[in-house]
């Protein structure tokens, strides 16, 4: 049962989830991550691809005028905030990098649209 529940399950935009991000390259973040899915429910099933930005609890973020405090990161991380890097958008193919929930599950309305204009900032798209 618990196979055709994974199966079952897509990412949503505003979702947070597990994705592994190696390969990476440069200055690319690597390893399991949260990410921010940015892409809508239907494009991310059809496709298999999720569009959004990766999390991190790294500190020197604190400075980082991209970067959009998500909230306060629990499990091994518990206490650490936790950014959303608005700078560093990507799309993986979430069912081959076995992507899996997060516990934070899903950012607030007000955060997801506060990551939306740091980002439209950047890409100058509305």
């Amino acid at each position: 049962m618990v196979a055709a529940a994974k199966q079952s399950w897509v990412p949503e935009r505003q979702d947070v989830v597990w994705i592994d991000c190696n390969p990476q390259a440069g200055r690319e973040m690597r390893d399991r991550h949260p990410f921010l899915v940015l892409s809508p429910r239907s494009f991310n099933e059809r496709t298999s691809l999720v569009i959004g930005l990766p999390m991190t609890t790294a500190e020197y973020n604190a400075d980082n005028p991209f970067a959009v405090v998500a909230g306060v990161a629990g499990g091994a991380r518990a206490g650490k905030v936790s950014y959303v890097l608005c700078h560093q958008p990507k799309s993986f193919d979430w069912r081959v990098r076995d992507a899996a929930p997060h516990p934070m599950k899903r950012l607030t309305d007000a955060r997801f649209a506060e990551v939306c204009g740091v980002l439209n900032q950047i890409m100058q798209l509305a």
